[in-house]
């Protein structure tokens, strides 16, 4: 912000000489955001000429999320043929003073050429001007030497709000105090708050208590008299589903091509004997037929004390003649010994059902410590904060990707007051607790690395299941990929246009200190990205900022997506997917009773809320990816490559409903009708 030497210029509000001008002024989607102070504004040409002050009238307090005022006034230039800058400032007048402004259009009414001039913030009384250029979308090196301490100032501003905090030892990088730029708006607001009461109003005639489920068919009554029914309802004790879940449940990141046993998976050619069809197991895992969901990362894993332990299990699955895949063996602790038996489909049939459902159980866990709430709420939290610090609101950069961030910080800092508290959802109704869901989260962010789980087809081809010749049903993968290159390929117009030479790249400085702090140690204020390229003097390459930024976007929209709007499909029909089972993990194979496996389950209170929880979670927060709630980029490159990326998301919507018909299950989660902008829910 700079002091205008138009300060004390008479105020031409509105008199008898002929309107030239027509400004516009959007009020963005926040509460409160309209204001009653008197708004002020001077207009600039490329010829150096300016306006005297232009008084607005002081009725913002009408013009409330994303409402517009229009005003007409005369320039006070001849002859007027352009409009390169504006400064506008206000003075406290009323009660509502702070304004949240989206943009600022100016037209000329002779020839209707018109300019934007986003602002996307809050503004303040002040005396202080805030100067804008055209489109304001900028490298640092191409600021005008005059607006640089501008910048600059408004960058140390952000760093000052935008500060990193570890609530957890060693823990996520996460913000201090929310910016109030980052509220929800009051719509977004209402909404969220209110769903909680409408969905546990659906359930009112049911008697929720603290008593047990007497039978499956008790609990099953349920959802049909409130919340409606998962659709796994019906199969979730089948063996076809319990391999879909593998490939098109909210945790579909953990199947790997099994070309060797672990030594410490107790599996023989005896164990698996009938289930291969014609091959031996040697025969089978030489032909690429064998897959395995290993969850080590859980072993030992310090959890909620008082909780019953959780395991860390291995699951080994066939991929059939008729490239099904389907379980044949299950060992639910790493160390293979007595009191830790191989599982598989010839035990009684209830033995073989509580081995499952205690590895989904653990992967439970997996799911919403690391696939779920680390990998894309926690990680990219860290990330907008470090794009604030470091990236002015001018940069491409920060325009390209701030869509993708909105209402991330507000979600996630009443996601942890709400779900992830000591005593809240989390602690209650999954094994591992706030303790265990943290302690995974360590773990997990240890061996995450951007080259690798950032990228799909690298984090696909790492675990050998890129190629559809081996692994030809794959819902996940058939649909993450061409929505990630569709996401790329709008970053590279974007990018490449505004960094068409290496020098643009070395030249830019905001740049260099992005990178920085991704890569610095969370203990020392940093994201603690791990493999993000570029070296220690910052990126080398365009394609580099490409990655970085696609993998950015790509997370907060359908890396959220995949993890996060099935949860009630996949959890609410709790022995499916048990966060929590009452139960010790098993050391004999018992054949267990009805009546012993629903003991295993939480009760009937307890299930209401993995109900209404998960239904919360499943609804979409903003609207579909590329149909943008505020936009950023106003230059024409930037106008266009948008709207190429809408009809690329478009022609991959038909395709992916075209491909839903053929599915054995349908898996439409990742249409990008149903993927969000960002991560809101």
């Amino acid at each position: 912000m700079i002091k205008s030497p138009f300060l004390k210029r008479r105020d031409k509000n509105h008199n008898n000489e002929k309107d030239d001008v027509e400004i516009k002024v959007v009020t963005g989607d926040r509460r409160g955001a309209g204001t009653d102070s008197k708004v002020f504004i001077i207009l600039h040409d490329s010829n150096g000429r300016s306006s005297p002050q232009l008084r607005l009238n002081n009725r913002m307090t009408t013009n409330c999320r994303g409402q517009s005022c229009t005003f007409n006034r005369n320039s006070g230039i001849p002859d007027l043929t352009n409009v390169s800058r504006i400064e506008f400032w206000i003075e406290k007048f009323g009660l509502g003073a702070g304004w949240f402004v989206d943009r600022i259009c100016v037209k000329l009414l002779s020839t209707e050429k018109s300019w934007v001039f986003p602002v996307l913030k809050w503004v303040k009384p002040s005396k202080e001007h805030i100067v804008l250029t055209v489109n304001d979308c900028l490298l640092p090196q191409h600021t005008p030497m005059d607006l640089r301490a501008q910048r600059m100032t408004d960058l140390g501003f952000k760093k000052a709000i935008y500060r990193f905090k570890q609530n957890v030892p060693h823990g996520p990088a996460q913000i201090e105090n929310l910016p109030s730029d980052e509220k929800f708006s009051e719509e977004y607001y209402w909404t969220f708050a209110t769903d909680k009461l409408n969905l546990l109003a659906q359930t009112k005639f049911i008697e929720w208590t603290t008593s047990k489920w007497n039978t499956l068919d008790d609990l099953k009554r349920v959802y049909r008299q409130s919340l409606g029914e998962p659709t796994c309802i019906g199969v979730w004790k089948e063996d076809w589903w319990f391999g879909l879940q593998r490939l098109q449940g909210v945790n579909p990141n953990v199947i790997r091509l099994c070309k060797k046993i672990p030594d410490n998976f107790a599996v023989t050619e005896e164990t698996v004997k009938g289930f291969l069809g014609e091959m031996s197991l040697a025969e089978a895992l030489e032909k690429n037929k064998m897959f395995i969901c290993d969850l080590e990362i859980t072993d030992g894993l310090v959890c909620k004390e008082g909780n019953y332990g959780l395991a860390s299990p291995l699951a080994l699955f066939h991929l059939n003649s008729e490239n099904s895949l389907l379980p044949v063996a299950i060992q639910l602790k790493q160390k293979r010994g007595p009191d830790n038996p191989v599982y598989t489909p010839n035990d009684p049939p209830n033995t073989w059902l509580v081995a499952k459902m205690f590895y989904n159980n653990v992967e439970a866990q997996h799911h919403q410590a690391l696939t779920h709430l680390g990998y894309t709420h926690l990680l990219m939290e860290g990330v907008v904060i470090c794009t604030h610090r470091n990236l002015s609101p001018s940069h491409p950069l920060f325009k390209l990707m701030a869509p993708h961030f909105l209402f991330l910080l507000a979600i996630n800092t009443r996601g942890l007051e709400k779900l992830v508290a000591p005593g809240g959802w989390v602690d209650n109704c999954m094994t591992q607790g706030v303790t265990g869901i943290f302690n995974l989260m360590k773990r997990g962010f240890d061996r995450w690395r951007f080259d690798r789980e950032g990228q799909v087809e690298k984090e696909l081809e790492a675990r050998g299941v890129l190629d559809k010749t081996i692994l030809p049903y794959y819902p996940y993968r058939d649909d993450a990929i061409p929505l990630y290159n569709v996401i790329k390929k709008y970053v590279t117009t974007v990018v490449k246009h505004h960094y068409d030479t290496p020098e643009k790249i070395s030249g830019d400085w905001e740049l260099r200190w992005w990178r920085e702090e991704l890569v610095k140690s969370r203990d020392e204020n940093g994201v603690g990205l791990q493999n993000v390229p570029g070296t220690a003097d910052g990126f080398t390459t365009v394609e580099e900022v490409i990655d970085v930024v696609t993998v950015i976007i790509s997370i907060c929209s359908l890396g959220h997506a995949a993890a996060n709007f099935q949860q009630y499909e996949q959890y609410g029909f709790v022995p499916n997917y048990p966060g929590i089972l009452m139960l010790d993990i098993p050391k004999e194979k018992k054949n267990y009773t009805e009546e012993e496996i629903m003991a295993m389950l939480p009760d009937k209170r307890m299930t209401l809320d993995i109900m209404v929880i998960t239904k919360l979670l499943s609804s979409r927060g903003t609207k579909s990816l590329g149909d943008f709630e505020m936009q950023y980029l106003y230059d024409p490159v930037g106008v266009q490559a948008a709207e190429e990326f809408q009809k690329d998301l478009k022609r991959l919507s038909y395709e992916m409903k075209g491909r839903n018909i053929d599915r054995p299950w349908k898996f439409d989660w990742l249409d990008p009708e149903i993927v969000p902008n960002s991560i809101s829910v």
